[in-house]
């Protein structure tokens, strides 16, 4: 009896299998269009930068040169960036920002190394060899209006075909978000460091 009800419970997950499948394939298979994408990493969330990395590793992976320009985070080092140099000249990393704006207390000096990176960012985007360019922390630049959102939002907009663009960090403004063609928003559920576990090598760095 057990091996009877067995296979008839295993013959209907099958079917509902093929049936999913079926859905699954007909849907991907409308789907046409090939461009570059704008990508959006934000919300309160632990990850966004990460995510990012990840997906510059698949992209190294395809053998496509990726770039990086970091708006705030030029006070730490990270691991991810001498683990993405081992490939040489496939990545070109640019560390622009001077710290988080509560640790350089210095507006104009803020506003200054946000137009550095910005500069930077335009010249990578304008480079053919480039497939990705990851725009680190440039959401806290605007948050902060160390940039003008219009200009920067028209430019990522009017990037060249084929160019993949992800721009991570918290409170992304509602324009850009209108303009990108993925928005993920990382949630926070739980953060160890409420528990006073500080920074750690490997994890945060």
């Amino acid at each position: 009896m057990t091996e009877t009800i067995d296979k008839a419970e295993a013959e209907r997950h099958r079917a509902k299998m093929a049936k999913r499948k079926a859905v699954q394939d007909a849907e991907v298979a409308e789907k046409k269009i090939e461009k570059g994408l704008l990508i959006v990493h934000t919300g309160t969330g632990k990850g966004k930068s990460t995510a990012a990395f990840g997906l510059a590793l698949r992209m190294l992976g395809r053998g496509h040169r990726v770039g990086v320009v970091q708006f705030i985070k030029g006070a730490w080092h990270t691991a991810e960036r001498d683990a993405l140099a081992q490939f040489g000249e496939q990545i070109a990393w640019y560390t622009m920002g001077e710290g988080f704006t509560w640790e350089t207390q210095d507006r104009v000096r803020d506003v200054a190394a946000a137009e550095r990176a910005w500069s930077k960012a335009r010249e990578l985007m304008a480079d053919l060899s480039f497939g990705l360019v990851i725009l680190d922390e440039l959401n806290i630049a605007l948050r902060y209006d160390y940039l003008d959102l219009h200009a920067v939002v028209a430019a990522l907009a009017a990037r060249r075909e084929g160019l993949h663009v992800v721009v991570t960090g918290r409170n992304a403004k509602p324009e850009l978000i209108a303009a990108a063609d993925l928005v993920t928003e990382m949630t926070l559920v739980k953060h160890h460091f409420a528990s006073g576990v500080k920074a750690q090598p490997g994890i945060e760095f």
